[in-house]
C-alpha cells in the first residue's frame, strides 16, 4: 500500500446555470457569489474541470495528478487497466430551480466514435424535493423514431414523456438512450461515467438574457436512442441500517446505500476505490488513526489501497460506490 494515501476530500466545482437555484449554498452549505448554481462537481475529471484535493498532505493536487502518480494504488488493478489515468466516474450534486432540458445520453460506441468520450450511463438518488416535484423518464406510451419525430416536430413532446412525482430517497437508473429531465424544485445526488456529453432535444422554449435559445442535438439524438428499453429505472432497495443495500449494479459502477448508526468495520475486497457521498448527516471515516469528517452534502475519496477502515456516525445516510 501506497502509505500517502488517505481518505480523501475535493474543493467542489461549481457551475452557474440558466436553470440553476439556491439549494446547493442553503441545503448543502456549498459557498459562492454564482447567482444560480445549478451543479457542483464533487469528484471530478473532466477535461477542463478537475478536481483539487482539500484535505491532508496532498492538499492542492488534482486527481488527474494524483492518477498518474499512484496508479492502480488510488483505483485498484484493474480500473487502471481499463481506464488508465482517467479516473472513471463523475460524482455531482443537482438542483434544479426550473426544469433541465429533455436530454439524452449516447452510449460507449457513439460516444467514442463522435466525441472521443466514455458515454454517459447515470443514476440519481433524490435528496429533497419540494410539493408536486417531478423527474421524467421514458415515455409514457410505446415509442418508434417516426412516432418521436412528429411529436418533436409539432411541439407536443410533452404529452408522450413520462413524469414521475419524485420525494427524498427516489432512486433512479438513467442508461444511455433513455429521453428524460429533472424537474423544478428536486436536488439529487448524481452518479455517473465521466463524461460531458448530453443531446438536448426540447428546452421548453427557454432563452437567455440576450435573448437566445440553447443549442439543441436533435440530429445526434436520434441515433443515440433506443425506443425499446423497459421501464425498469425505478430502483426498489432495502434500507437496513448498518449494512450495504445494494441499489444499483452496471458495468460502469455499483453503489449501494449505507444507514450508519454506529462504528462500523469496513473491509475493501473489491479492487477498486470507494466513494462516499453524504445525503443526511455526519459520519467520521478513520484509517490508521487518521478520521475524516463527512457531512450532509460532502463526498470523500478512498483509495483502492485501503483494505481496512472504520465508519462511525449516530445517523447518517451514505451513498457508498465502487467500481
Amino acid at each position: 500500500m501506497s502509505d500517502t494515501l488517505y481518505p480523501m476530500k475535493f474543493h467542489p466545482i461549481l457551475k452557474d446555470k440558466i436553470w440553476g437555484g439556491q439549494k446547493l449554498k442553503t441545503l448543502l452549505k456549498k459557498e459562492s457569489n454564482l447567482p444560480n448554481i445549478g451543479e457542483s462537481w464533487e469528484i471530478s475529471d473532466v477535461e477542463g474541470d478537475p478536481s483539487i484535493v482539500s484535505n491532508g498532505k496532498l492538499k492542492g493536487r488534482s486527481l488527474k495528478d494524483l492518477l498518474e502518480t499512484y496508479k492502480a494504488d488510488l483505483i485498484g488493478e484493474k480500473n487502471y487497466q481499463l481506464f488508465g489515468n482517467k479516473f472513471p466516474l463523475l460524482i455531482k450534486f443537482i438542483d434544479a430551480r426550473e426544469d433541465l432540458s429533455i436530454q439524452l445520453h449516447p452510449n460507449d460506441a457513439l460516444a467514442a466514435e463522435r466525441h472521443n468520450s466514455f458515454g454517459k450511463t447515470e443514476m440519481w438518488y433524490v435528496m429533497q424535493a419540494d410539493k408536486d416535484a417531478n423527474l421524467i423518464v421514458g415515455f409514457n406510451q410505446e415509442m418508434n423514431a417516426e412516432k418521436y419525430l412528429g411529436h418533436l416536430e409539432n411541439k407536443t413532446l410533452t404529452q408522450i414523456l413520462n413524469f414521475d412525482k419524485v420525494k427524498s430517497g427516489d432512486t433512479y437508473f438513467i442508461e444511455v438512450g433513455r429521453v428524460h429531465a429533472i424537474g423544478a424544485g428536486v436536488l439529487l445526488a448524481e452518479i455517473q461515467q465521466t463524461s460531458d456529453i448530453t443531446y438536448r432535444v426540447y428546452d421548453w422554449d427557454r432563452v437567455d438574457d440576450q435573448g437566445n435559445a440553447r443549442e439543441l442535438h436533435n440530429d445526434l439524438a436520434i441515433d443515440a436512442f433506443d425506443f425499446n428499453m423497459p421501464d425498469n429505472f425505478r430502483v426498489a432497495y432495502d434500507r437496513t441500517k448498518n449494512r450495504s443495500n445494494k441499489m444499483v449494479s452496471c458495468p460502469y459502477f455499483t453503489t449501494s446505500y449505507l444507514k450508519v448508526t454506529e462504528r462500523l468495520e469496513k473491509q475493501n475486497t473489491k479492487d477498486s476505490f470507494f466513494i462516499y457521498i453524504c445525503v443526511e448527516g455526519e459520519a467520521h471515516i478513520s484509517v490508521k488513526g487518521i478520521s475524516v469528517d463527512i457531512k450532509k452534502g460532502e463526498t470523500l475519496l478512498l483509495p483502492a489501497c485501503i483494505k481496512r477502515y472504520e465508519i462511525d456516525a449516530e445517523n447518517a445516510t451514505l451513498l457508498e460506490v465502487y467500481v
